[in-house]
């Protein structure tokens, strides 16, 4: 594996969304990562009857190897904690007392290996009235506020598909954590537990927003404010052809071009910054950006500082110039996936294997790790 996480070894115990998603992350980054699944999983995934694993068209479980043990029978406990033994990480994503109960928690891994960052991932976190409940990522952004700013003014909240939560303040928090706390080791010596909350994590992410409620910039309303539709000048227009655009032309010389691009000369539209103005404003420029097409558009403002992009589907985007010229996406077993982010210099970042079955490696994984276990 390339990349500037090489030669750190993770052990993932199987998880849906955010564990799966912050190991792909790191292994995405070079990490040798361990899946451990249960027993019983083998060949589930194979023929389809395990959904959230997927097999091979899985984009969350890339780039490692899965080994199948009984963590509730000795022979897969003691295989799982001479794992532990050369673990630089560990993953899991069970509810708080989960890995305790089966003999695995912090306190008897840190026995075996001191130096172990013990990563854990849950909605609520390890402690608090709300740690024992069941919940998704919908639940995690509610409490935070994270939901209640993401909408149109004339309906309610519009949950964005597991991405401010289980991902962005579950996952990716969880790997900052982790290679914070791998960096604080090498000076210590010294692992501890990274507790990733994903309610603390869409907290974190909604900073720009509590930032402007403290500048007495952002209210309880929907839709009326700057970032968040509120404008005529930061929102998405409908074009011609039903498909969409979107407008983000915050700073006055951007505003400028945006309206001499669009050949705008209604002096309305000088109170850029005026609330009260906002909603016939917008009104005007959805008239305007419906008399042509997407593709037109795009040939009129695309790449200019109007701050404009079309908005794509899921289709569309992989297709895109600028995106091809990154290649910001890539195809494997009939799946298009987003690549590996961010880039590097030096130590380029590289996908490796693809998504494991179920057990697919547990005999040649355990060998490579020096242990002697089920097999199984």
């Amino acid at each position: 594996m390339a990349g500037p996480l090489q030669g750190l070894k993770v052990l993932e115990v199987a998880g849906i969304g955010p564990g799966p998603f912050c190991a792909m992350m790191l292994a995405d980054m070079g990490a040798d990562i361990l899946r451990i699944d249960r027993h019983d999983s083998v060949g589930k995934d194979r023929d389809g009857s395990d959904f959230m694993k997927s097999g091979r068209k899985s984009i969350l479980n890339r780039g490692r190897r899965s080994v199948a043990l009984d963590l509730k029978s000795p022979a897969g406990v003691d295989a799982f904690m001479q794992l532990v033994e050369s673990a630089d990480t560990l993953i899991e994503g069970f509810r708080p007392g989960v890995m305790e109960r089966l003999g695995l928690g912090p306190d008897a891994c840190h026995a075996r290996n001191p130096r172990l960052v013990y990563g854990r991932i849950t909605g609520w976190g390890q402690y608090g009235p709300l740690s024992q409940a069941a919940g998704h990522d919908i639940n995690y952004i509610s409490i935070t506020g994270a939901l209640h700013v993401i909408g149109r003014a004339e309906g309610g909240p519009v949950a964005p598909p597991a991405m401010i939560g289980d991902l962005g303040g579950g996952a990716m928090m969880l790997a900052f954590g982790i290679v914070s706390a791998l960096l604080e080791a090498q000076r210590s010596g010294r692992g501890q537990v990274v507790d990733a909350a994903i309610t603390d994590g869409s907290a974190l992410l909604s900073a720009i927003v509590y930032e402007f409620k403290g500048m007495g910039l952002w209210g309880n309303r929907r839709q009326a404010h700057l970032l968040d539709g509120g404008t005529h000048f930061y929102d998405t227009y409908e074009c011609e052809d039903g498909k969409w655009i979107s407008i983000g032309a915050l700073e006055p010389q951007f505003y400028k071009l945006l309206l001499d691009k669009l050949m705008i000369t209604d002096r309305a539209f000088a109170a850029q910054l005026d609330p009260a103005s906002w909603p016939a404003l917008k009104q005007e420029l959805q008239s305007i950006f419906r008399l042509k097409t997407q593709a037109e558009w795009c040939a009129l403002l695309e790449g200019t500082d109007a701050c404009f992009a079309p908005v794509l589907d899921l289709d569309e985007a992989p297709q895109h110039p600028h995106n091809i010229a990154r290649n910001t996406f890539f195809e494997r077993d009939g799946v298009v996936q987003p690549s590996p982010a961010p880039r590097f210099s030096r130590t380029a970042a590289e996908v490796g294997l693809p998504s494991p079955y179920a057990g697919e490696h547990t005999a040649e994984a355990l060998a490579d790790w020096g242990v002697e276990g089920p097999g199984k």
